[in-house]
């Protein structure tokens, strides 16, 4: 397989999942900052992903399959002994499926004013939504170690993915400490180290 990235975009959430799943994997990067979006081989990225954006996976019999949350469950369902996720059918998967959903729009779509050039104003007011959207998931993470409880699961590559970007738009999280610890732990896990360090993100 081969996965498509960019460095600290959401694309880091399915990087972490397939180090954490043990499976053999190839990455391109993918440069988001010029038009159009080009590969390090110089590919024009719209010509692999019709999407234009990363995340995008490559699967063994050249198929391709894009958005994170539907990446990250195919990922995870390669290897059920790894419980990555809970298993297809039952109640805990579509706990699971409801976190994605929400991290994918409230909380990822909820960064996203916050990195273009909006007024200070408009980016206080998508902070201020942004806040009251975190408020539930500190609740969760106030009470459990991970979002489906004591296991690290696909959801929390890519909680983890996301609040990582409040650094990056000057924003703290300094209200949520269980966010803050969130970050910490998943951060020490080995796969988490290793898909931040293939990255570029470690200092």
């Amino acid at each position: 397989m081969k996965l498509y990235f960019s460095p600290g975009a959401c694309s880091l959430s399915p990087h972490i999942v397939l180090f954490a799943s043990g499976l053999p994997f190839d990455t391109e990067k993918v440069n988001l900052k010029v038009q159009p979006h080009l590969t390090e081989g110089g590919v024009d990225f719209s010509t692999i992903n019709p999407r234009g954006y990363v995340p995008a996976l490559q699967l063994d019999n050249g198929e391709l399959l894009a958005e994170g949350v539907a990446i990250v469950q195919y990922l995870a369902d390669q290897v059920p002994a790894k419980q990555l996720a809970p298993a297809n059918g039952t109640l805990e998967r579509y706990r699971l499926q409801e976190w994605l959903n929400y991290i994918s729009t409230e909380v990822h779509k909820g960064f996203s004013p916050l990195f273009y050039p909006n007024s200070d104003e408009l980016k206080q007011q998508a902070w201020d939504k942004l806040t009251r959207r975190l408020g539930l998931v500190e609740q969760q993470l106030a009470k459990t170690p991970y979002l489906l409880g004591e296991r690290f699961s696909v959801a929390d590559a890519y909680l983890f993915t996301c609040l990582n970007w409040a650094q990056f738009v000057q924003r703290s999280l300094g209200d949520f400490p269980a966010l803050i610890d969130f970050q910490k732990r998943v951060a020490a896990l080995p796969f988490v180290q290793q898909a931040l360090k293939a990255e570029g993100l470690l200092e």
